[in-house]
């Protein structure tokens, strides 16, 4: 009897949110326009971010597509323009208040089928652990962080420390690239979403090995990476031959090759291709990829689940580990 269905990656805008210069002090914070019932535009001061739709907030709409799609469960996490980690910490506690409460409204409606994550001002890791608490206690059932704070990655001791917390209180986290690099030759054709957040996450994970985190932080932490770990897992055997032939420049604080470290991470499956998908299940085990979508977004993945289900590779409990079960096990340990 197979599991159920579990979409590791989405992401919420709630409808509506107080004004934030007046609720969180500063200025410039993102704001959203209305257009419509179903229609609305994240805006970022004057400019145009992303138009969004009611799937974003609407709960029965959510379902509906669920339904369609043949997804049981959605993890629901926070859109990253919110992270406001370039932000004073103080207001970036307030914002994350705000739009964690917000996030269990929306999920509210979904019942069980909704699963809330929540997001932390991770440039303060007190901060960071202490609203981290707050959320578990209301509700959320994890966290989604960014892959970076400014120029500090997954291996400063700030989010080290944030990252231990998360193990020590069973929270799993989902890693999302963010605040990728500008500039004229990445600001054409959604480049910096096409070739930037591969990179940014690629570079996420070396972070994590290649800083020493897996070996210092303990081995029950649950971290997941979007987008099927960027382009990490086709350059595996690259980080591998340089952490051999040149460890005086590469190896950093870890203690082993890059390779010996997949067992400590998960990626989700968006990946839209089923040879993507063999490479992926290839290097990082048939328990270390999650079926995700980045619904409701128009670069994720509809019918959602797709290339697992069509993968001929797969054996049928395979196909239930990536459609299912890894899923739960990264949920609940």
């Amino acid at each position: 009897m197979r599991g159920p269905v579990v979409d590791v990656h989405t992401h919420v805008v709630p409808k509506g949110w107080p004004d934030l210069d007046a609720a969180c002090g500063g200025s410039g914070w993102p704001r959203l326009r209305v257009d419509s019932e179903r229609a609305a535009m994240i805006m970022v001061g004057e400019t145009e971010f992303r138009p969004v739709g009611s799937a974003c907030w609407d709960a029965s709409t959510r379902l509906a597509d669920m339904d369609d799609d043949g997804v049981d469960v959605q993890v629901v996490s926070p859109t990253p323009v919110f992270f406001s980690y370039d932000r004073p910490a103080d207001q970036a506690v307030k914002v994350a208040r705000i739009f964690n409460d917000l996030t269990l409204e929306v999920t509210a409606g979904g019942g069980e089928r909704m699963v809330p994550f929540c997001q932390v001002p991770l440039q303060d890791p007190d901060a960071a652990c202490a609203e981290l608490d707050r959320c578990l206690a209301a509700g959320h059932v994890g966290v989604e962080i960014g892959n970076h704070v400014g120029d500090r990655d997954l291996d400063d001791p700030g989010i080290v420390q944030f990252l231990t917390h998360c193990a020590e209180v069973g929270a799993p986290v989902f890693v999302h690239p963010w605040d990728m690099p500008g500039g004229p030759r990445l600001d054409r054709w959604m480049a910096r979403w096409l070739t930037g957040m591969p990179a940014e996450t690629h570079l996420s994970v070396l972070a994590l090995i290649l800083g020493g985190v897996f070996d210092r932080v303990p081995e029950t932490l649950r971290i997941c990476f979007a987008h099927g770990g960027g382009s990490f897992p086709f350059w595996l055997g690259r980080a591998d031959n340089a952490w051999h032939r040149r460890g005086d420049l590469v190896r950093g604080a870890s203690t082993a090759p890059p390779s010996s470290y997949v067992d400590r991470f998960s990626v989700d499956s968006v990946v839209f291709e089923p040879a993507a998908l063999r490479l992926l299940v290839d290097t990082m085990g048939e328990d270390r990829v999650l079926v995700g979508s980045d619904y409701p977004y128009p670069l994720g993945e509809r019918p959602v689940g797709q290339v697992v289900r069509k993968a001929d590779f797969l054996t049928a409990d395979q196909r239930d580990k990536l459609l299912s079960r890894n899923a739960l096990r990264f949920l609940h340990g």
